[in-house]
């Protein structure tokens, strides 16, 4: 049996991006994550100590969303890095995160970084 846990739509405002502009005025970013993990013992215990705390995991991506950073690339490492420090027993996962209306010329409603390890 395969298992994981989701967090959909965590919504931050954050200061992220290469133009100054960016880093003085912020904007709006989602991120999606999904942590493999095994949950069978707490299907059987229904004990939260049995599982991942959401909230827990919630809080290691939110710190890492208040870290300035130029590239949505180097946030997305620290997120997966934080998580696997703290939460070794997460086998893998996907996370995406998108930065809402980016500073480019065109009709872009968003652009993401998706990395799956």
């Amino acid at each position: 049996m395969k298992t994981a846990i989701q967090l959909g739509n965590m919504r931050f405002y954050a200061f992220h991006g290469v133009n100054e502009q960016e880093n003085r005025v912020g904007n709006n970013y989602t991120v999606q994550l999904t942590v493999k993990a095994s949950l069978k013992q707490a299907m059987l215990t229904d004990d939260i100590s049995d599982t991942l705390n959401y909230a827990e995991l919630y809080e290691t991506v939110r710190k890492e969303m208040e870290i300035p950073s130029r590239l949505l690339e180097h946030v997305a490492g620290r997120i997966i890095l934080s998580i696997q420090n703290r939460f070794p027993e997460i086998k893998g996962g996907k996370l995406t995160v998108t930065k809402e209306k980016p500073p480019i010329s065109g009709d872009v409603e968003s652009a993401s970084v998706v990395i799956k390890w």
